[in-house]
């Protein structure tokens, strides 16, 4: 269950939050290999966040998932969210840390029990 958490101090007044949220889910399940119908995209928007000492839009995001990342799926991972973030939120790429944590089931709850 890949769980994408997404921190930025964009105002989402007015966003197509749905538009992001379905993209992000699509391009997790197809680069980490799972069904869509377990991955969760969170997005959080008008957080409080500088970054570099300005506070001009910047976004922060954990992905956490039991199985499939790897080097190179993380670096897929991060260009295509940082793109969707983009073109979006008009967050630059630049201004957006993707932080990744590789698991296991004992340590993901679901469903009432871990997996």
């Amino acid at each position: 269950m890949p769980c994408l958490n997404i921190s930025t101090n964009v105002n989402l007044d007015g966003v197509d939050t749905s538009a992001i949220l379905s993209e992000a889910t699509s391009s997790v399940a197809k680069l980490i290999g799972k069904p869509e119908a377990y991955v969760m995209v969170v997005l959080k928007g008008s957080v409080p966040m500088a970054f570099g000492g300005t506070e001009q839009p910047a976004a922060y995001g954990e992905l956490v998932s039991i199985g499939g990342l790897n080097p190179d799926i993380n670096k897929k991972l991060s260009a295509a969210i940082a793109a969707i973030l983009e073109t979006k939120l008009s967050v630059p790429k630049n201004r957006f840390f993707l932080k990744f944590y590789d698991t296991k089931g004992a340590f993901f709850g679901w469903n009432g029990t871990t997996f």
